[in-house]
Parts: C-alpha cells; structure tokens; sequence
C-alpha cells in the first residue's frame, strides 16, 4: 500500500514532465513536415527562440498556412 502512495504520484510526475518537454521543445519532425530548416522558425539553429514565423506556426496549430517570413532588404 505504502508503495502505491509514492508510485502515483511519481507517474503523474514523470507524466507531466514527459508532456511539458514535448510542448516546449522544437520538433525535427516538424521541419521535416513542412520541408523547412529549423532556422525557418527559430532564430538560430539549436535555439527554443522562436521568430514571427515560429510564433505564428505555434498559434496556427503547427500549421504554415498564413506564417510567411518577412522580406529583408
């Protein structure tokens, strides 16, 4: 019984933990998705940073439609 009181809220940890690192982390699949570099989206290659397109990629529920990069002159 003791062993249930520490295993339940261990899992429930490791569950949550499991979750907030596959929402906060970048995914290659994603760029592989989209036939995109990662620096498509982040402000530099290895970076959580993300730029416009990034941010807007996350809002649109990972979806490019509407996510165009700025032109730079």
């Amino acid at each position: 019984m003791r062993s249930l009181r520490i295993s339940i809220p261990i899992g429930i940890l490791i569950g949550w933990l499991a979750l907030t690192a596959s929402l906060t982390l970048a995914k290659p699949e994603y760029a592989k998705k989209e036939k995109k570099s990662c620096t498509y989206c982040h402000v530099k290659m290895g970076s959580k940073d993300l730029n416009d397109v990034g941010k807007c990629y996350q809002k649109n529920k990972h979806s490019l439609e509407g996510c165009e990069p700025k032109e730079t002159k």
